[in-house]
């Protein structure tokens, strides 16, 4: 990949190479709730140079969506740009009327969103997506088609008939991403503003699209913001990084400078949670959450979290100050005396290596012997073997359309056209919900990856809880009764939460929330679809911790479906590789992620995001 002259690769540090001048120069810039003037983003102030990424990495609820609409000029519903200027080669993109705001979207400027299937005309094919595109920015005839071609090769696709005429569901979520990436570099705009675009993806695919975008940007001296609470997936593509923290950057610097010798605490909780892919250990994740805009406490907003707070901390906000590094900034009064750096060292999680699977003489509590299973008169699962002991949980990873959820659907009985023997308990498990008594539907039950569709929004946690409670126990359940309230400690929740509504949540509570619905019934063999592929590193920690303790306290069998191969380590014993619909390779964790014999399995860790060497530390912390 061609590097724009005066940077370097992500992942290097810059403070000593002279930055071309700020393409993109962000000052003051404060996004509001419109009724109440409430603060969502307050005074941030950033730059980013042509052919530079700049990394906003935060938890869910941070602000870091809004600041990214709020630097291509938009606000979304209920909120208004109170302040600040947005310049883009020295226009402010804040004070032009709003027909050249948008004469300028998607020529000069663009916005790749994270989920490219509810953002794409599913009405139009990936021909006319484009042309449309185009057209809007007056390129038609043979020059648009010339350019359509063009941009479609350099996001990896072709532009033969066949994908040309394809409409978007048609596509792997790859293949739309690369779509929606094509569509915002069409124009050849100056800025470009990627929310989480990787989210959800299976790491093959996302190292294709990281890749892309990382040579695109580099290629036309983009100005690129990539929005992620991803922390690995930005340390590896992103020159700089900014930390937002409840609408405010924290800290800011050399993405290598910030990851690699953190300056806030914040930042080092983020640090502490991220999975590693090379060893076990366990993850530990930030109690709470950031606060709601109007609800931030009087001087830090992280104080209430923060495990190095003082009294000081509590009475005023403190500015960005100049931590370790040059060029490195951070909000936080410890920074003057090295105290928060130092904190960082003693506060490394306990324990950190997991206990090797021990051999068992007890029955699997799941047994499958050539599995195979159909969708119609295609074949999607071929002679698949697995067992899951007690006590154990095997990891099922893969790329997308490996199988992998298909195999989990056949277990829960969602999915019905398959051959195979499948045992439960060492009997025979008949193939759908309805021909299996209700002793196996309460001893198997199912997590489903998105919390927001799987809860029912009409009932409050505890009558979610009492369902399956009533279903199996035939009686009526009061929300009060102790099997909930039980239900609820047991997923590390409070018992305040049984009268609320689950748009009362926040995204880690509302997983933990299926997972208290499941524990009620008291399973045997737990089955996790993707449960923490939305999730943010904090909540992602504590959601697979909760799974562990849950195993080892209840002696649970779990099923852990992920894409993410560096969280394996930190939740399973055994895993399973899956490709194609078949098993590439199983075995114990260490074995597999160690010394992998399947090429297949070796390409997979190759493609998992890491840090660089010079970052390592401060995770390992």
């Amino acid at each position: 990949m061609t590097e724009p002259e005066g940077l370097e690769a992500p992942g290097r540090r810059m403070e000593n190479t002279a930055r071309p001048p700020s393409r993109l120069v962000v000052q003051g810039l404060t996004v509001a709730v419109a009724g109440s003037g409430a603060a969502v983003i307050e005074d941030v102030s950033v730059e980013v140079a042509a052919g530079e990424v700049l990394g906003v990495v935060g938890e869910s609820g941070s602000g870091k969506t809004t600041l990214g609409l709020a630097m291509v000029g938009h606000a979304r519903r209920g909120l208004k740009i109170a302040s600040g200027s947005v310049r883009l080669d020295g226009t402010d993109l804040l004070s032009l009327p709003p027909a050249e705001l948008r004469r300028l979207r998607g020529a000069a400027m663009a916005y790749i969103p994270q989920d490219p299937s509810s953002a794409i005309n599913p009405a139009l094919r990936v021909g006319g997506l484009l042309t449309e595109v185009l057209a809007a920015h007056g390129r038609t005839g043979p020059e648009a088609q010339a350019r359509l071609a063009e941009v479609l090769t350099e996001v990896g696709l072709d532009s033969r008939p066949a994908l040309l005429s394809a409409y978007p569901h048609q596509l792997s979520g790859g293949q739309q991403q690369r779509v929606a990436i094509a569509m915002a570099f069409a124009c050849r705009p100056r800025l470009i503003v990627l929310d989480e675009p990787t989210t959800g993806l299976d790491v093959t695919t996302q190292r294709t699209v990281l890749e892309t975008v990382a040579r695109m940007c580099a290629s036309y001296g983009v100005a690129a913001v990539y929005v992620s609470h991803d922390v690995v997936v930005v340390g590896e593509l992103s020159h700089r990084v900014a930390v937002v923290y409840s609408g405010r950057v924290v800290e800011t610097g050399a993405t290598t400078d910030v990851f690699g010798t953190p300056a806030h605490p914040y930042t080092q909780g983020l640090l502490r949670a991220v999975p590693s892919p090379e060893r076990s250990g366990r993850l530990v994740g930030m109690e709470g959450v950031p606060p709601r805009p109007g609800q931030r406490p009087r001087g830090c907003s992280f104080a209430p979290r923060c495990p190095l707070v003082i009294e000081r901390c509590t009475v005023a906000m403190p500015e960005l100050i100049p931590a370790a590094l040059a060029g490195q900034l951070a909000r936080c009064v410890l920074v003057e005396t090295g105290q928060a750096q130092a904190g960082a060292l003693a506060a490394g999680p306990a324990e950190p290596d997991l206990a090797e699977p021990q051999e068992s003489a007890a029955a699997p509590v799941l047994q499958i012997t050539g599995l195979d299973a159909f969708y119609g008169h295609r074949q999607v699962l071929f002679g698949v073997d697995l067992t899951v002991p007690p006590n154990t949980c095997v990891a099922i990873v893969g790329e997308s359309g490996s199988g992998k959820t298909t195999l989990a659907r056949c277990v829960a009985g969602l999915h019905t056209n398959w051959t195979g023997d499948l045992r439960y308990g060492g009997q025979p498990l008949p193939a759908g919900i309805r021909r299996r008594s209700k002793d196996v539907l309460r001893g198997i039950q199912y997590v489903f990856q998105n919390p927001y569709a799987s809860l029912n929004p009409r009932r409050t946690v505890g009558g979610l809880i009492a369902q399956p409670l009533e279903t199996f126990a035939g009686r009526r359940t009061r929300v009060g009764d102790n099997q909930i309230l039980d239900a609820l400690r047991s997923a590390a929740l409070s018992v305040e939460v049984v009268n609320r509504y689950p748009d009362q949540l926040s995204g880690g509570e509302r997983q933990r929330v299926a997972i208290a619905r499941t524990l009620a019934v008291a399973p045997a063999l737990l089955v996790c679809d993707e449960v923490t592929s939305s999730l943010d590193v904090s909540v992602q920690a504590a959601v697979v911790e909760l799974l562990r303790r849950l195993q080892q306290e209840h002696g649970l069998a779990m099923i852990f479906i992920t894409h993410n191969i560096s969280l394996v380590r930190s939740v399973a014993q055994q895993v399973v590789v899956m490709h194609d619909g078949q098993v590439a390779e199983s075995g114990t964790v260490a074995d597999v992620l160690d010394h992998p014999r399947a090429a297949y399995t070796r390409q997979l860790l190759d493609d998992v995001p890491k840090f660089s060497a010079a970052m390592t530390g401060a995770s390992d912390a």
